[in-house]
């Protein structure tokens, strides 16, 4: 067994994935045709080469025509269960599902009782399927308008959903002109409820976002967080307080914050002592999987086995489940790896 067979046969959590964004073309048409959408292309390789990333103005664009293809409780419950049937196909056990209420009400005026309907028959079926389990991080999109509620309506149904599997409040969107601080009452009130605070940070604005996300925003975990690197004094502090960041690697690159893997500064933060989890974002937006990102570990980063075990657990360990169930599963997790251990070549 290679180092590769070994990270594609190992258990994995994925914090940092978008429903939305996790739609595969297939599905999509499908979608598209039952409710008589228009998209750009009507194949699904046509749909691949509309979903590759130009620009964020094109991303935000991909994602409108994604959300108008959603409208029914069926059409929520099918999403996560294909989700979730990806996640048994890479052995992703656990996951923290982003998702934006905000847009599906404001795109297409679909209700909680709607969506929220369909997350839940979801992920009881991928739960009773495939034994893997899906949580769920509501985030607030940044450059959206305040005045119109919507942060608000974010905010609420994030609280009332924390019985029904939803850990944090997050904030997403442009970051670039949306800094984190305004967003304080928001996050003030979902974390006096209870919520953990999970924001991006730190991609397409420096160090600066990062720090008003953790000193304003409470955050426990950042989205992203990549340009910690640009500031030392920040990178000792993420170290020193154990605050994991969420690295999505092909995410940054197709974005533009580095040229090729090579470049990305994970393998720096790590050696600097921060805690990194590596994650999927949008994964057939980028045409990436979690076990690709997670292969970047040995080769460019060259990792030893040991690291890339470490790094991997680090999905379980800084999760948001409950203590003794965090516990458990990296219980589990270490011993699936060692059983693996004396097969890899």
């Amino acid at each position: 067994m290679s180092i590769y067979d070994y990270i594609a046969a190992v258990p994995k959590a994925d914090l940092h994935v978008h429903l939305e964004g996790s739609i595969q073309p297939s599905t999509l048409l499908m979608l598209a045709e039952r409710h008589r959408v228009d998209l750009p292309a009507d194949t699904e390789e046509g749909l691949r080469n509309w979903y590759r990333f130009r620009d964020f103005h094109h991303f935000i664009e991909v994602y409108v025509a994604i959300t108008k293809c959603l409208r029914t409780v069926e059409d929520f419950e099918l999403i996560v269960y294909e989700f979730g049937a990806d996640m048994a196909r890479q052995n992703i056990r656990y996951a923290e599902v982003t998702f934006s209420p905000s847009t599906h009400l404001w795109i297409n005026r679909v209700d909680q009782d709607v969506w929220f309907t369909g997350l839940t028959e979801g992920r009881r079926r991928v739960k009773e399927s495939f034994g893997c389990e899906i949580y769920w991080v509501f985030d607030l999109v940044r450059n959206d308008y305040p005045e119109r509620g919507r942060f608000d309506y974010t905010t609420d149904v994030a609280i009332e959903g924390m019985d029904d599997g939803v850990v944090a409040l997050g904030l997403g969107g442009m970051e670039e002109g949306y800094p984190p601080a305004p967003f304080v009452p928001w996050f003030d009130r979902a974390r006096s409820a209870g919520l953990h605070s999970a924001p991006h940070a730190g991609e397409h604005a420096g160090p600066e976002s990062i720090w008003s996300a953790i000193h304003d925003l409470g955050a426990e975990r950042i989205g992203h967080g990549v340009r910690a690197i640009e500031d030392p004094e920040l990178v000792d502090y993420l170290a020193d307080r154990r605050i994991p960041l969420e690295i999505s690697p092909t995410s940054n690159i197709s974005l533009g914050l580095y040229p090729d893997a090579a470049s990305h500064p994970l393998k720096a933060l790590h050696e600097a002592g921060v805690t990194v989890t590596v994650n999927s974002d949008d994964p057939p937006l980028f045409n990436t999987s979690l076990t690709d990102e997670a292969c970047l570990l040995a080769d460019p980063w060259g990792f030893s086995r040991e690291t890339i075990d470490d790094i991997l657990l680090n999905g379980i360990r800084f999760s948001f489940l409950p203590d003794a169930r965090r516990k458990s599963m990296e219980t589990e997790f270490r011993n699936e790896m060692r059983a693996l251990r004396d097969l890899v070549g």
